[in-house]
């Protein structure tokens, strides 16, 4: 991984919400560490516990629901079971029916990856776009970093 590389985020930057997350024996691949797409479940898994926390979301009732439709992790270090990851999780952008969240990994102090999510909040039913209102929309704006 390299340190020099250019990127849309800085590593100093706050996040609204911490939550952690413990890796698992079946995280590290063959080569040793985390797999890949262990990153990409950590940020997953965070996101999903805040919105059904602090979003009212039910993922089995919600009249809409947030589908992802672009995601992206730069790797800037490597972690490997047994672990004990910090997600950091803050919106990037907040638009009518889309949510960019951004999130950073770290284990200590040191960063481990940057992600982003895109979710498109969509009707459960007709997979129309849907307006991001109410409880969750106030939840989501306390994340919103300027």
């Amino acid at each position: 991984m390299d340190d020099d590389m250019d990127d849309d985020m800085d590593d100093d930057v706050d996040y609204a919400h911490w939550d952690e997350m413990p890796t698992r024996w079946r995280d590290n691949d063959v080569y040793g560490h985390l797999n890949n797409v262990v990153h990409y479940e950590l940020m997953d898994s965070v996101i999903n516990r805040w919105l059904i926390a602090e979003a009212g979301l039910d993922p089995a009732r919600s009249p809409s629901i947030g589908l992802c439709v672009e995601s992206r992790c730069s790797y800037r270090a490597e972690a490997a079971y047994p672990a004990t990851i910090r997600v950091g999780l803050r919106i990037g952008k907040l638009g009518t029916s889309s949510v960019r969240y951004e999130l950073g990994l770290f284990e200590g102090a040191r960063l481990l990856a940057e992600g982003e999510f895109t979710h498109v909040f969509v009707d459960r039913v007709t997979r129309r776009p849907a307006p991001i209102s109410g409880a969750a929309r106030s939840a989501m704006e306390r994340l919103v970093v300027a």
